[in-house]
């Protein structure tokens, strides 16, 4: 299914259908990926192994996660299991570009999944992250779940592997996706180099 725009309007449409199919093709293992926990409380009654995975701390602002305790509480009494780690698609590289320029190989991967979308680059990171946090089991097909920012708008059947071999990934299905894609905002600051008189860039921030 295909949904004529990006972001939350679309959460409880791409829930439903993930579910559906994970119930019509034997899939027992389903990841999210949540910010806020909203978006995961409505795999609540799914029946499967659901996996939420956050933001990592520090995403908006260091030390800090999103994600409040009370709510992670909720949803792991509700039978989820809730990773967290470092985003796989970025990660430390991400402090090299940010801090020098330029662009890192991981980055790169990242750029070209989002070229189907914002959902489904979630979608392969968050899977591969519960993969790496023996949430999920290895080898089988799995539904994930991603968005454009807030709620959900993609759902895909893949086989994740781990980080450390991200490119033997197998997308095998996009459940649903949207076709208008959303502008992604850059916020960055630069200073002179005081000896080449280059700017460096000093903070990249991505505004979903």
């Amino acid at each position: 299914m295909y949904f004529e725009k990006a972001g939350r309007e679309n959460t409880i449409k791409t829930i439903e259908l993930a579910v559906k199919t994970a119930k019509e093709r034997g899939i027992k293992n389903i990841v999210v990926a949540s910010n806020a926990g909203d978006t995961a409380l409505l795999l609540k009654d799914s029946g499967l192994n659901a996996v939420v995975v956050t933001h990592v701390n520090g995403f908006r602002e260091a030390g800090i996660q999103e994600i409040s305790e009370a709510r992670m509480e909720e949803l792991k009494s509700c039978g989820f299991k809730v990773y967290t780690s470092t985003h796989v698609l970025s990660g430390a590289e991400r402090a090299l570009s940010t801090k020098f320029g330029g662009i890192s190989p991981v980055e790169v991967m990242a750029y070209s999944l989002r070229m189907f979308g914002q959902g489904v680059k979630v979608a392969v990171e968050v899977a591969t992250m519960a993969l790496d946090g023996g949430t999920i089991p290895y080898g089988e097909d799995i539904i994930s779940i991603g968005g454009s920012g807030k709620g959900a708008d993609t759902a895909i059947i893949l086989t994740p592997a781990h980080g450390s071999a991200i490119l033997d990934t197998k997308i095998k299905e996009i459940i649903c996706k949207h076709i208008i894609f959303n502008k992604f905002l850059y916020l960055i600051k630069f200073t002179k180099c005081n000896k080449c008189y280059r700017n460096i860039c000093l903070k990249v921030i991505e505004l979903c």
